[in-house]
C-alpha cells in the first residue's frame, strides 16, 4: 500500500509560495521535484545542431567518395574489357596462321623448299618376321610439284624425266578462317 503524494496549495519546502495553478508536492515527490530544474529545461541546441550538420556533411562526403570510386572502377572495367577483346582477336588471328601453316599442302610446300622428297613405297614387318610389300627408295622424279599460289601464274612445270630443282617460293599465310569454323579438339 503506497501513499500517494499529497497535493496542497501551501508554500514550498524552502518557504517559496506555491505557484498559482500548480499544486504543492510533499514527501518523496517533493524531494524528486527539487532535483529537476524549476523552469522549462533548455538543452544547449548549438552542439546538437552542429552534430547533426557534421553527420549529414560527413555522410554526403562519404557518398561522394564512394560514387567516384565506383565510377573509376567502371572505367577500369571498360578498359580491361576492351583490352580483352583486342587480345582475343589477336589470338584468333594467330591461331588462323598456325592452322594455315599446319595444313598438309603448306607442310608439303615447306618440305619441298627444304629439299625433302616424299618417301618411296613402304614395307611392313609382320609379327612373325615376314616382310610385306616391296620397299623402294625415295626419288625426286616421282614427287609431285607443289607451288605457292603466286608462283603458279609464272612457273612452268618441268618434264617428269628431269630432276626438279627446289622451288624457292615463299610461303604465304592463308586467309584467316571465319569465326564460324571450329577447331576440332579444342
Amino acid at each position: 500500500m503506497s501513499r500517494k503524494p499529497e497535493l496542497r496549495g501551501r508554500p514550498g519546502p524552502k518557504g517559496q509560495p506555491g505557484r498559482q495553478g500548480q499544486p504543492q508536492l510533499r514527501g518523496r515527490a517533493a524531494r524528486l521535484a527539487h532535483l529537476l530544474p524549476a523552469g522549462r529545461a533548455q538543452a544547449a541546441r548549438t552542439p546538437f545542431v552542429l552534430l547533426v550538420v557534421l553527420l549529414l556533411g560527413g555522410g554526403l562526403i562519404g557518398l561522394l567518395v564512394l560514387n567516384s570510386a565506383l565510377s573509376e572502377g567502371a572505367f577500369q572495367l571498360d578498359d580491361l574489357q576492351r583490352e580483352t577483346k583486342n587480345l582475343t582477336d589477336e589470338e584468333q588471328a594467330l591461331q588462323g596462321e598456325i592452322d594455315a601453316y599446319s595444313a598438309p599442302d603448306a607442310l608439303q610446300r615447306r618440305a619441298r623448299e627444304l629439299g625433302m622428297v616424299p618417301g618411296g613405297d613402304p614395307a611392313f614387318l609382320s609379327p612373325d618376321g615376314k616382310v610385306k610389300g616391296v620397299p623402294s627408295a625415295a626419288s625426286a622424279a616421282r614427287a609431285p610439284l607443289v607451288l605457292a599460289p603466286e608462283a603458279l601464274a609464272t612457273a612452268t612445270v618441268p618434264p617428269p624425266d628431269s630432276a626438279p630443282s627446289p622451288v624457292a617460293a615463299t610461303p604465304t599465310p592463308a586467309p584467316t578462317p571465319s569465326a564460324s569454323t571450329s577447331n576440332p579438339g579444342r
